[in-house]
């Protein structure tokens, strides 16, 4: 609630460009939930002060150019940009540790589930540009899939409860409430799945 009330006087303000900002610092790992940040968008576009259909595209531009962005320096630097002061906090060993063992276990559905993720989204996109098994092409796929879901979802909910933020707010803690129980599911699964084919591939060397 503290953010949204931060960011409604600078979105109704400055329009499209600080939603777009604002979403590539979210890229960056900024803790800013990148949820409230769609969701004002869409308040500002129910209230006049923006067009809602214009306001989807802004969020899925600054959603992928910030996610493509973390991946390409991830590409183009590798570690040695962890160590740089304006990173370390956000790209800590532990965060990179928990985001190379997704990657083992999950492949790259771990770029689609980590878009609904905040803490891990940035070092994962950026642990996937470092992997050369990674292309951009399934980097865009998996991140872009996954923006189609949450970046509509947020932004339309703040158009139609812009008249009512109580009602606005419950839906918002409901929808994130569900994600993560779907993601927990999903997740459990595709482990699940891993672990079959692990155990599968061990009793086949053990016949040899």
């Amino acid at each position: 609630m503290e953010v949204f009330q931060f960011l409604m006087p600078l979105f109704t303000e400055y329009g499209y460009l600080a939603v777009f900002v604002m979403l590539l610092i979210c890229g960056f790992g900024v803790p800013v939930p990148e949820d409230v940040t769609l969701v004002t968008g869409g308040v500002i576009a129910g209230l006049g002060h923006a067009h809602v259909h214009t306001m989807f595209a802004v969020g899925m531009a600054g959603v992928l150019i910030g996610d493509g962005l973390m991946f390409t320096l991830g590409r183009l630097y590798g570690q040695r940009i962890s160590q740089m002061p304006g990173f370390r906090k956000v790209l800590t060993p532990e965060r990179f540790a928990s985001a190379q063992d997704a990657f083992h276990k999950y492949g790259k559905w771990v770029m689609f589930v980590a878009r609904f993720l905040p803490g891990l989204r940035t070092p994962v996109f950026f642990s996937a540009g470092m992997s050369h098994r990674v292309s951009f092409a399934t980097w865009f796929l998996m991140d872009g899939f996954a923006a189609l879901i949450s970046v509509p979802i947020w932004v339309y909910l703040g158009y139609y409860g812009a008249q009512n933020w109580d009602w606005m707010f419950g839906v918002l803690r409901q929808f994130q409430h569900g994600i993560f129980v779907l993601l927990a599911v999903g997740l459990g699964w595709v482990g699940w799945r891993w672990w079959n084919k692990r155990k599968a591939a061990g009793a086949s060397k053990d016949l040899h």
